[in-house]
């Protein structure tokens, strides 16, 4: 049926070119094609000469492990030449491919991959005995990744748990172990789950730090963190067998942390090892590395934290050793190519980890031993769907063709067969495990009915095709504007967001305490899914790992779009509230909040809309191997804008946003141990066309930002001061920054240091406000410059003498007029408040009305200090008080009333 192997096996390291690399691939394809016996022949010995004329043996050591050949091919045409690690691409049949593992050898100690990621073979030893009086010893695991290598231990840490790993990668460490209920002798534990919980900490200590707070520990888990333990979860979940219910527990520590070597990935890594060398019914190897782009457009696999933050990509994926589990990420507009090059670097290196998983798990539990519980993994009872094939047929056909396109119609079509299947096959005596059954068993009976409705007829249960949008409605600025800054609702079938958007100063960023030190965030998403949009009843408390998650993802969708802080001073806080879910609220959750940021008036540099998209796949393939990956190709149904119930039925749940030019985000979870590259290459393609109908809709119903911002919107004004005049607007703690916001009724001021110069950000709901303030910052600075010790020309420091208490000053300027008094200049450097109750013995209705700037009055000095840290004066008590100040008092003004210090 194929070619024969013998013929085409090669000894040594080779490299094929570019036009020798289409002569094999058309005598490869020529051979699969049906000819005849001759034809057959001659196709073969082409082949072998062929290969022959291309392929020099270079010298090199053999090793006993052969790894596919990834040379330099992609690299000279610049594209992947591999849909999947070992397999050549055959474009001439679509997804057809050729296993090319079995034709090239490799040397064992490095394999450099198509993208350019050099990775070497693992290796798997014995270190020990540890010093100290137990003679501990330590299976290790090395392999290098990019010349950095990564180090995994197991048998010194955590021996009472039922799988521990220490993996070390330069100078970061990670601690995790994994437990399971594992007693035999238990009663049956029956779920259709998995209930595992993983937890991931960033302790303080690892970056040489103590946490804040009087309770100097750390304490609830940072999104971060979150996130990181939400990858581990979504990466391992699929993998464990669906009879194994037995709850399962993986905790992770950074306990050393190197801002060279990013930890997340070596976390995903620990966590797949400690489980693969328990005793938890855990087999299959997964791994994850983060890939990222440098400034001339190459992937970096692993790189720092800090370079993923300037990269235009950032993705995280994770895999088996033949197939992709979970992807999570942001792009600043990468094209569907780019992305899926991306994902295949990544692969590459995945790969190479697994493999060395399954070597360094099988000598742990050799070394301890100890095997796989696989009698905890629950046999369901496999006749029941030919039972549900034989009663329940024509039921779920007329349930799936209702014609009706609601959420409860639709759902309680289908629901109403469940119940019916529980009438048939349950009675009184069925025990939990049978009642499980059933629930499965049905599950994967309407999705198999879905698919093969929507695969034979392209349609779905609400009546679209597998392309289609659902209905899209649009209200822009449902909310007042006198109130909110921006906002908008987004309706799509059953699935609706109201996002609003409100921008303030420096004062609203986000801000976060990580490893890598304080962080804040300029602008952030906050995403809420309440109980009330699906019609229940819940829980409303804290925020939820899910609602940080999604809020994350559409946070990444945005943020290419947001203008510089140059451009657009303020900080950007989007709220989604999720008012109906029936399928990617996460995606709306993008849409609206796009739509709310046009509305706000923020200059953003386009338009970007997600989609969720949904794989129905055979259940007999869903464990399926490489080998597989045409068959897989050819049964799978990829839906655009998946419902809540395809999601719960189906295989994937794939989300990627962007434009018409490219992707800003992407997340894919997956109930099936992988999918093939090519089958995500045609869920990117069909996704594009889906953000296209979105965004038609959305630019339909506002094509541009808002010119003007919203009243309600705070007025900023931003001026430059010198470093030496910071410490006088700030005032003795604060005292005199506090004064201004109150006394001009502001909403804040912040001063940045970090520049050669002060920047000030005076914020107001009033021009006018800002305008005074600025007028009296201006007269600080200049009162510090001429007066402050950092401040004069002269190599002596000088003050201005404090006033007397008691005096009354002569024809005293104001400076300042306000509702509630006067700010009157004693003389040059020293001025004071004139309360609105100590401006006249009368009662004073309006100050404004009595006094103005340029002013004269005498008053009389009350106190050096008030509350507030200003000179109190009063001109009520000046008034009845004749006495004049000494002919020697500071008042004179000049120099004579500058003293040296």
């Amino acid at each position: 049926g194929g070619p024969p192997s013998a013929l085409l096996t090669l000894h040594g390291s080779c490299h094929l070119s570019a036009a020798w690399t289409l002569k094999l691939r058309t005598s490869v394809q020529k051979m699969q094609q049906p000819t005849s016996a001759v034809g057959l022949l001659l196709s073969c010995v082409l082949s072998y000469a062929t290969i022959c004329a291309a392929w020099a043996p270079t010298p090199g050591a053999f090793g006993s492990a052969f790894a596919p050949s990834l040379g330099s091919v992609a690299a000279q045409r610049n594209r992947p030449a591999f849909r999947t690690p070992g397999r050549f691409a055959n474009p001439a049949k679509g997804s057809r491919s050729f296993p090319l593992n079995k034709l090239i050898r490799q040397p064992a100690h490095a394999l450099r991959t198509s993208m350019g990621v050099e990775v070497s073979e693992a290796r798997v030893f014995m270190d020990g005995p540890v010093s100290g009086e137990h003679g501990l010893e330590k299976v290790v695991m090395e392999i290098d990744l990019d010349g950095r290598t990564l180090r995994l231990e197991s048998g010194e840490v955590g021996r009472l748990a039922a799988g521990s790993v220490v993996a070390k990668q330069g100078n970061s460490v990670i601690y995790t172990s994994a437990c399971g209920d594992l007693d035999l002798n238990k009663e049956e534990v029956i779920e259709d789950f998995v209930p595992m919980s993983v937890h991931y900490q960033e302790r303080s200590s690892a970056a040489g730090k103590t946490s804040g707070g009087y309770i100097k520990r750390d304490g609830r888990p940072s999104d971060e963190e979150v996130l990181v333990s939400r990858i581990i979860d979504r990466s391992l979940r699929p993998l464990f067998p669906s009879g194994f219910c037995r709850e399962v527990q993986v905790l992770s520590w950074v306990l050393s942390y190197d801002p060279e070597h990013n930890v997340d990935p070596i976390a995903l890594i620990s966590a797949s090892a400690a489980l693969l060398s328990s005793k938890i019914p855990f087999d299959t190897p997964v791994a994850g590395v983060a890939v990222g782009m440098d400034a001339k457009g190459k992937f970096v696999v692993n790189p720092t934290r800090d370079m993923l933050k300037e990269s235009r990509l950032n993705l995280f994926v994770s895999g088996t050793e033949e197939s992709v589990m979970m992807i999570e990420g942001a792009a600043d507009f990468l094209t569907e190519e780019e992305m899926a090059e991306a994902i295949e670097t990544g692969m590459k290196a995945v790969t190479a980890i697994c493999k060395g998983l399954r070597a360094f798990a099988d000598k742990v539990k050799e070394a301890r031993g100890i095997e796989s519980l696989t009698a905890l993994v629950r046999t369901p009872d496999a006749s029941l769907y030919a039972q549900f094939e034989d009663q329940l047929s024509d039921a779920m056909d007329k349930a799936m063709r209702t014609g009706k396109t609601g959420k409860f119609d639709v759902y309680g079509a289908i629901f109403d067969v469940e119940r019916e299947a529980k009438k048939l096959f349950l009675d009184e005596s069925s025990d939990t495990g049978r009642e499980i059954d059933v629930k499965a068993t049905f599950k994967r009976f309407a999705a198999e009915k879905m698919r093969l409705l929507a695969k034979n007829e392209d349609l779905r249960i609400d009546g679209r095709g597998t392309k289609a949008v659902r209905p899209i409605s649009i209200n822009m600025n449902p909310l007042p504007a006198a109130s909110v800054h921006g906002s908008s609702l987004f309706t799509r079938g059953d699935t609706q967001t109201l996002a609003t958007v409100t921008l303030g100063d420096k004062g609203s960023r986000q801000r976060m305490d990580t490893l890598d030190g304080e962080n804040s965030k300029r602008f952030y998403l906050q995403y809420t899914f309440p109980p009330s949009c699906n019609g229940e009843v819940g829980r409303i408390g804290a925020i939820g790992r899910r609602e940080i998650g999604h809020g994350n993802l559409a946070e990444r969708s945005l943020l290419p779009i947001i203008p510089s802080e140059v451009d657009f001073p303020y900080t950007i806080r989007v709220e989604s509230l999720v008012t109906e879910s029936c399928g990617s609220s996460s995606m709306a959750s993008v849409c609206s909040g796009s739509l709310a940021l046009f509305d706000a008036g923020v200059p953003v540099k386009r338009a970007v809309a997600g989609v969720a998209m949904g794989l129905l796949l055979p259940d007999n393939l869903k464990r399926g191997n490489e080998d597989m990956a045409v068959q897989v190709d050819e049964e799978a149904v990829i839906l655009t804008d998946i419902l809540g119930l395809e999601d719960g039925f189906g295989t994937m749940d794939f989300k990627v946003a962007g434009d018409a030019k490219g992707i800003t985000a992407f997340q894919l979870d997956i109930k099936c141990e992988g999918l093939s590259i090519n089958l995500l290459k045609r869920a990117l393609t069909q996704a594009k066309e889906g953000r296209l109908h979105m965004l038609y809709h959305m630019l339909k119903a506002k094509k541009e930002p808002t010119d003007t911002l919203a009243p309600s919107v705070p007025k900023m004004l931003t001026m430059s001061i010198p470093q030496s005049a910071i410490g006088k607007v700030i005032g003795p703690g604060g005292a005199m920054i506090r004064s201004l916001i109150e006394d001009f009724e502001l909403i804040n001021i912040d001063i940045d240091e970090s520049g050669s110069e002060g920047v000030v950000t005076v914020t107001s709901l009033n021009k006018e406000r800002n305008q005074k303030a600025e007028e009296k910052i201006r007269f600080l600075v200049q009162e510090a410059n001429n007066f402050s010790p950092s401040g004069g020309t002269g190599t002596m420091n000088k003050r201005v003498a404090d006033p007397e208490v008691g005096k009354v000053y002569k024809d005293c300027l104001v400076v300042g007029v306000h509702p509630f008094g006067c700010f009157v200049e004693l003389y040059a450097g020293k001025e004071g408040l004139v309360h609105v109750s100590e401006l006249d013995n009368k009662r004073i209705n309006n100050v404004l009305d009595l006094f103005k700037v340029g002013d004269k009055m005498d008053v009389k000095v009350m106190a050096l200090k008030d509350q507030k840290g200003k000179i109190r004066l009063s001109r009520k008590a000046a008034m009845g008080n004749a006495e004049t100040p000494p002919t020697d008092a500071p008042a004179a003004a000049g120099p004579e009333a500058i003293e040296a210090q």
